[in-house]
């Protein structure tokens, strides 16, 4: 994963079939980081986290520019797996939001942010409600 790349590169990458192929090295480098899921899975679900990556973006409260954009697949003690887009200064590396699109504890769709310390989602709904704490 390039620690340096911003998501709007990242984005660039993604459109350009960059993290289309199924080997490990490629999905490290779309930026998974920790997974429990089988390794075959990862280009599968870069293909769906990445098309929600795209809308994002399109929001005022993430600038594509000063991001990157990295994923998680969680491993739950109660619940099925669930993975995670995270979007951290590209400087400091501190996380600026966790978008969830399906918690696996809560079967919902969440947002997380710095903006209450991460304690509770800053939304807990249907995608819908994510996209629109995003305004898009």
């Amino acid at each position: 994963m390039d620690k340096n790349l911003s998501a709007n590169e990242w984005v660039g990458k993604f459109l350009n079939g960059d993290f289309n192929d199924k080997d490990l090295s490629t999905q490290c480098d779309a930026g998974w980081w920790d997974w429990f899921c089988n390794d075959e899975s990862l280009a599968r679900k870069t293909q769906v986290l990445g098309k929600k990556v795209t809308k994002l973006l399109g929001s005022d409260k993430i600038d594509g520019n000063n991001v990157r954009v990295w994923f998680k697949n969680n491993c739950p003690c109660n619940g099925p797996l669930f993975d995670d887009i995270r979007f951290s200064n590209l400087e400091t590396g501190d996380c600026v939001f966790t978008v969830v699109p399906r918690c696996g504890h809560t079967g919902k769709a969440e947002v997380w942010g710095p903006e209450n310390g991460f304690d509770v989602p800053l939304v807990s709904g249907t995608w819908k409600d994510v996209r629109t704490f995003f305004g898009i």
